[in-house]
């Protein structure tokens, strides 16, 4: 018989050692042959991430020991960090890249020998002038290459970078030779994705853009001819946009058997696939563009954070495999002779912009409220679809797991609000009449991405122990349109602000939420809203600020990645501009108005937003009296990525809410909290 309870003082199973444990999801799925392989983490490892190969019968096994680490940092956040193929002899041929020095190698699974580095050791000295890094790559045993993104840094500035599609041989001759690899492309954008060659050979398409736009914003498809003569040729010719533009984001391009490009872009306000057709009376070749999806407000695509995230992949027979869906995503497959897509049926209710195919298969990652994201391949010719790699178990009773609720809550000026309400669920645990319970409200990162509906063994952590979790895809969030993602245009620190407080408000408002026990925690982008929330509303008890930015006047100042380094224009404006907004809109400015506990969690490998903005804005609070604790984590970047550290960093934030809520966690260490 369920006990009445205080809310935030059940017990529950699932403990931060658990939920460690399955963090992270898999990415990055090809096909070997017959056979699928992925990038999975191991937070048990260091944190690494392995790369996986699944077996015909059924089995799975590691493709390398630790610690080898199969990510790359171009970007800093990374892309696919792998290829492989079936050679002609029968032998297996990958290519990845290393984290630790960010060489790429190849590496026969099945020959009995180490991986061996085909490109250049890192600079001496940890110089990064001359620093070398790879992503997206493809093979290419026909001309003994692997055709990638190449981003070389200039200088010993983050933004002393270049970036171009360049060409490494698979015979080694680059791995103490940097002249050995061929640049393609040239410099003619600050960031490009990786090559994608036309079913002939004969040409080749690729995505690109510049500051200050990010590729949300708009980029360029690119389509350049590959030399005739000589083996394996010179640089890429007659280079062309074909499509894009300054307002118009092209997110992925691939090519149709029949030798069609078809990409992904927005000119409509959604993200939708194109056709270009091959038209040689045409100046650029092409002749189009032909939209393919269905005409409805849906995405068929989404923010390009990593090189090589892949919403749509062509098959054999001409139709198309594709990720859509407005808020949600899920697997269908279009046939573009009449527009028609056919879903895959089964529990998923969200796709990874993560997909492969071959023959009749298609294979990606999926995830719902009930399972954790796992491989899912789907037999287009039977319409079946099945777990074939990473298959989601339940380490508890799923009696435990949060009944989540998607909503859309009313904000300033009657704008909608995207949410997920995820409420305290026990099975044998109810509070006692009349008791409200505490909520968290979740800010994501990004600010241009989205909280998915999906299993979260964190959320589950707070919520089969009696704390409500609120995740808001507030005004800027991706999966609702290009209108609903620009909200948030010079409007950081203000629509996303305003968005969480009005879910918190309208849960305390309906009776939902205890309004005297409202917290908010964020990472990233997260954090920055958590900490601009605690100094400019009185919503919340308390917050959780992780790996944040504090103070956009100095952001880019304090040594910000180059991906980032001008993304405030367009959240912001431009600082020479607007430098009294950075100003008036920057935590670090207003300590004097935060009045609740807080918690700040930081890796001090951070180069994303680096430790000093903390460091910073915990001088300016010094001797305030404000109750906080700061723990850092040696060893962790913008992401936690240890099971330690997670584990660690989950608890302190329970003892956090139990402190200020008044609940009793001894099950937790509990957190000292200073002023």
């Amino acid at each position: 018989m369920e006990q009445p309870t205080p809310y935030g003082s059940w017990p529950s199973p699932i403990d931060a050692a658990l939920a460690a444990s399955h963090d992270g999801r898999p990415e990055y799925v090809g096909t070997v042959g017959d056979e699928v392989w992925w990038t999975e983490p191991r937070p048990a490892e260091g944190g690494r991430r392995a790369l996986v190969r699944g077996r015909p019968d059924g089995g799975e096994e590691s493709v390398l020991p630790a610690p080898w680490n199969v990510r790359t940092r171009v970007i800093e956040y990374g892309g696919r960090p792998w290829d492989g193929a079936a050679g002609p002899d029968g032998s297996t041929v990958v290519v990845f890249a290393h984290l630790p020095d960010q060489r790429l190698y190849a590496y026969d699974p099945d020959a009995g020998t180490p991986p061996r580095p085909l490109t250049p050791a890192p600079a001496p000295g940890g110089r990064q002038t001359g620093t070398l890094r790879w992503a997206d790559p493809t093979l290419r045993l026909d001309t003994g290459e692997v055709w990638c993104v190449l981003e070389e840094f200039t200088g010993e500035l983050p933004t002393d970078v270049r970036r171009l599609v360049a060409a490494v041989p698979l015979d080694g001759s680059a791995a103490d030779d940097r002249t050995a690899v061929r640049e393609l492309s040239g410099d003619r954008h600050r960031f490009v994705t990786g090559p994608r060659l036309s079913p002939d050979g004969r040409q080749v398409a690729w995505i690109g853009w510049d500051h200050p736009r990010m590729p949300w914003d708009g980029t360029e498809l690119l389509l350049a001819d590959v030399p005739a003569t000589g083996a394996p040729g010179g640089p890429f010719e007659r280079v062309r946009t074909v499509a894009g533009g300054p307002s118009e984001a092209v997110v992925q391009t691939d090519w149709a058997p029949d030798g069609s490009l078809l990409y992904v872009s927005d000119p409509g306000g959604w993200w939708q696939l194109n056709r270009l057709r091959p038209d040689a009376s045409a100046p650029s070749g092409v002749a189009g563009p032909e939209r393919l999806s269905p005409d409805v407000e849906e995405e068929f695509g989404g923010p390009l954070w990593k090189i090589g995230q892949r919403w749509f992949r062509p098959m054999d027979d001409g139709t198309i495999a594709v990720v859509h869906g407005k808020g949600a995503t899920t697997l269908g497959v279009l046939d573009p002779a009449t527009g028609r897509i056919a879903d895959v049926a089964g529990p998923w209710t969200e796709w990874a912009p993560t997909l492969a195919t071959r023959g009749t298969r298609v294979i990606g990652v999926a995830a719902s409220p009930r399972s954790a994201y796992e491989i899912v391949e789907l037999d287009t010719a039977t319409g079946r679809a099945r777990v074939v790699g990473a298959a989601h178990t339940d380490p508890v009773d799923p009696a435990y797991y949060p009944e989540p609720r998607a909503r859309v809550f009313t904000g300033p000026g009657d704008r909608e609000i995207h949410a997920h309400i995820h409420p305290p669920h026990h099975p044998a645990h109810h509070a006692p009449d009349g008791e409200l319970p505490p909520y968290v409200v979740w800010a994501h990162g990004g600010p241009t991405s989205h909280a998915p509906l999906v299993l979260d063994l964190e959320i589950a952590y707070f919520t089969s122990r009696g704390i409500g979790v609120a995740e808001v895809n507030y005004g800027g969030s991706t999966g609702y349109g290009r209108a609903y993602r620009e909200r948030l245009r010079e409007q950081w620190g203000v629509v996303d602000v305003e968005d969480c407080a009005a879910v918190a408000r309208a849960l305390a408002d309906e009776g939902t939420a205890d309004p005297a026990r409202l917290a908010i925690r964020g990472g990233s982008a997260g954090g920055w809203t958590s900490a601009a929330s605690l100094t400019s509303t009185d919503v919340y008890a308390c917050g959780t600020v992780i790996y944040p930015i504090l103070d956009l006047s100095t952001w880019v100042e304090d040594g910000t990645h180059d991906f980032e380094s001008r993304y405030l224009e367009s959240l912001v404006g431009p600082v020479a501009d607007v430098p009294e907004r950075y100003r008036d809109r920057s935590p670090i400015n207003h300590v004097d108005r935060i009045t609740t506990p807080f918690l700040l969690l930081q890796g001090l490998d951070d180069v994303i937003c680096p430790p000093v903005q903390c460091e910073r804005f915990l001088a300016r609070l010094a001797g305030r009296g404000v109750p906080h604790a700061y723990i850092t984590f040696e060893g962790e970047g913008h992401g936690f990525r240890k099971a330690d550290t997670m584990v660690r960093a989950l608890e302190a934030e329970l003892s956090l809410y139990a402190q200020t809520f008044g609940i009793s966690r001894p099950d937790v260490p509990p957190l000292e909290l200073t002023t």
